[in-house]
């Protein structure tokens, strides 16, 4: 299919004849955030909305996943199209009159929107006049469990993966002009790890410091030279990021503590660099910490990969995006975000692309404030729409 035929209006359509529904799908999700596996009532929201459309449904994968099955006209290729559930422990500021009824949990990072827009194109491509187009199955994929929990892992490891040709899947994205699509060939996130690291002095009174192997101050020390791992050891036209992200030690004002602890993340895009950074990490707080008489003791997680594009599949992307939306509003991006995903999982096992969907210049991902404009939903559910017409045309 030429792409640049057929798609022409199919974002008024979307807007016209599902609009109103994923906007309330996606207030009621708001509504009711849920986090990591435990997303049971998103779900359902999700299994109420699909209701009644020609599709093979699949319920409890990775616990409260959905993996929703449509067979176009032809015997093609399978392609899937993803999207995450869950929400944050964030306790939300935006003041919305659909604002989270559940203090100390938001959806903070557009996955209430990544959900309704996918469903939305699992409405419009179950309409006969686009099911008849599709040479091949989409998967709609609803996947739990993105925010730290490894979701998309859980869901390769039970096959979510198996038989699928190409998958895609889409991200509201802070900065970017509104309705910009965007995406890259290679890596376009950043591998995402986690570390803990407990350093262990001995405890005093504050009076007497000079007693002590003051914990406190070890841990300062430790987090400054930390830093010179990414600025003095790291190619500096190769990124990475070394974050202490909490810092916590001590019980009163006059107590040194014997202990404190310290918790982050390192980012980074390549590989091997990614395997040496926790052996150095080790290295440089042993050695401070012994310089001052204690010890520290690191504890390192690899989490997310790197989400790495293939090329045709983003080149696929970006083209129906500036067919759909217009040359200037499909952008392939420089350079990649050391924001981490764990659409990873599913790019290690098979070709497909990752593309930011622009929200303009709001409060950034993770924020208590963060909010968009809900005319973005039949956008990105015009573009998923597309994305799968384009990669079953036959």
């Amino acid at each position: 299919m030429d792409v640049a035929q057929g798609l022409q209006g199919l974002v008024d359509e979307v807007r016209g004849s599902f609009g109103g529904e994923i906007t309330t799908l996606r207030r009621d999700i708001h509504r009711e955030p849920e986090l990591g596996f435990d997303t049971e009532k998103t779900a359902r929201k999700v299994l109420a909305a699909l209701d009644g459309l020609p599709l093979e449904i699949e319920t409890g994968v990775a616990q409260n996943g959905i993996v929703a099955t449509l067979q176009g006209a032809g015997d093609g290729p399978t392609i899937a199209l993803r999207a995450d559930m869950d929400a944050l422990p964030i306790h939300e500021e935006t003041g919305l009159p659909f604002s989270s009824g559940t203090d100390g949990k938001m959806h903070a990072c557009g996955h209430d929107g990544h959900t309704s827009m996918l469903v939305g194109a699992a409405k419009t491509l179950s309409q006969d006049s686009f099911r008849g187009r599709l040479n091949g199955k989409v998967k709609f994929v609803f996947q739990p469990a993105e925010e730290g929990g490894g979701g998309g892992r859980v869901m390769v490891e039970e096959g979510v993966a198996e038989g699928v040709d190409q998958i895609f899947a889409l991200h509201l994205w802070p900065g970017l002009p509104f309705g910009t699509a965007a995406t890259k060939a290679g890596p376009i996130m950043a591998a995402a790890d986690k570390f803990e690291m407990e350093i262990k002095g001995t405890g005093g009174h504050g009076a007497m410091p000079h007693l002590s192997a003051d914990a406190i101050v070890v841990a300062a020390q430790i987090a400054t030279a930390l830093q010179t791992l990414v600025s003095r050891e790291v190619d500096p036209v190769q990124p990475a990021v070394v974050t202490i992200g909490e810092i916590g030690a001590g019980s009163a004002f006059n107590i040194i503590p014997e202990t404190a602890r310290m918790g982050g993340t390192v980012r980074t895009i390549d590989d091997d660099l990614r395997r040496r950074l926790p052996e150095r990490m080790e290295q440089l707080a042993k050695g401070v910490a012994r310089g001052m008489r204690a010890d520290a003791e690191l504890d390192y997680t690899f989490s997310y990969p790197v989400t790495r594009n293939d090329p045709e599949a983003a080149a696929l992307a970006l083209r129906v995006a500036a067919s759909l939306f217009g040359e200037e509003r499909a952008v392939e991006t420089a350079h990649p975000s050391m924001g981490g995903e764990d659409f990873a999982f599913f790019l290690e096992k098979l070709p497909g692309a990752y593309v930011w969907l622009g929200i303009g210049d709001v409060s950034g991902l993770h924020t208590p404030q963060f909010q968009f404009d809900e005319e973005i939903l039949p956008q990105g559910a015009a573009l998923l729409t597309a994305i799968a017409l384009e990669a079953l045309s036959g």
